[in-house]
């Protein structure tokens, strides 16, 4: 397959596929079509359930509802490009196209770390100080600390971009991953990226240990108001609802960390690419069932609206 190259600057870049066998291609096209469609529709019922119900218009379904938005935005990303090549047998993607690939990929991760934090906050204020949330958490607090994180999460994803992209790249063209990711990147310039490489690691750790330290001083004291509630069940609730999130922090950052923070020659690149999959395909997909589908309200919501089908369906039918 032949690179274009301009002024010893590629144009195009090479992702790396799954396989190279056809019945495979395909095979990784049905799996991923189908997460894909599973993510969009699990996430899109949550953000039109939470929007329909002025029930759950409270600052926990306004995150619940960003999340799920930013998990259909995060997967859209790297996914629909991923499938297209192996359909069509190829695996090129445009420098532009990279470019583009990374830096709302960035964007995403980060806003997605940044609403989690936000979410533990949330659950700190009210389960710390039920008396007095509803004066902290007001509909502007909220609607800053969203704005807060979308406006840091592109901030931080064009230093990112334009760390990377700046270098020159002359070959070779196979980007170790099936989407275009920094540590896969900055192999492929014929630069020196030894100041490069230190600044990803700098700002992905400092950003890092800052929203881990948020959310375990978050967690600290939550668990230590929770063990005091006199009430089994409502014990039984605030944990249930406080595990779940940190699951889904857990999984995301701790696959995040695996692909930025590790040695280059720690592991294979399918490893690296295994967790690429779990925290850009399989995180999107199971935030929904494992923290917003959890949900009585949502539940419940999602019911009504199935009765509301069967009732229409056996209207038509008669």
């Amino acid at each position: 397959m032949n690179i274009k190259y301009t002024k010893n600057t590629m144009t195009e870049f090479l992702l790396q596929g799954f396989s190279d066998v056809q019945e495979l291609q395909i095979l990784h096209f049905l799996v991923f079509l189908v997460i894909y469609l599973a993510a969009l529709v699990g996430n899109l019922l949550i953000i039109i359930a939470i929007a329909t119900d002025h029930h759950l218009h409270t600052p926990m379904y306004f995150f619940l509802g960003n999340l799920s938005f930013l998990d259909v935005c995060y997967i859209s990303v790297t996914v629909p490009k991923s499938m297209v090549n192996s359909l069509n047998n190829t695996r090129l993607i445009s420098f532009f196209g990279c470019a583009a690939q990374l830096y709302f990929g960035i964007t995403f991760a980060f806003a997605e770390v940044t609403l989690l934090t936000a979410m533990a906050y949330d659950r700190y204020i009210a389960i710390c100080h039920p008396l007095h949330y509803r004066v902290i958490m007001t509909r502007g607090v909220c609607a800053q600390m969203a704005a807060v994180s979308w406006i840091s999460s592109c901030i931080y994803s064009l230093c990112h971009t334009a760390n990377t992209f700046l270098l020159p790249f002359c070959g070779p063209s196979v980007v170790d991953q099936f989407f275009c990711d920094i540590p896969q990147l900055l192999k492929l310039s014929c630069a020196d990226t030894s100041a490069n490489e230190i600044v990803v690691i700098v700002l992905s750790a400092l950003v890092g240990l800052f929203f881990f330290i948020s959310i375990l001083v978050s967690y600290i004291h939550i668990f230590s108001a929770v063990l005091r509630i006199p009430s089994a069940q409502g014990r039984y609730k605030a944990f249930s609802t406080c595990l779940r999130h940190l699951l889904v922090f857990s999984l995301f950052i701790s696959t995040c960390i695996y692909t930025y923070l590790r040695p280059g020659s720690a592991s294979s690149p399918y490893q690296g690419m295994l967790a690429a999959v779990l925290y850009t395909v399989v995180s999107p997909i199971i935030n929904p069932l494992i923290y917003s589908l959890r949900n009585q309200e949502i539940k419940e919501k999602l019911i009504v609206w199935r009765l509301i089908a069967r009732t229409e369906m056996s209207i038509i039918s008669t």
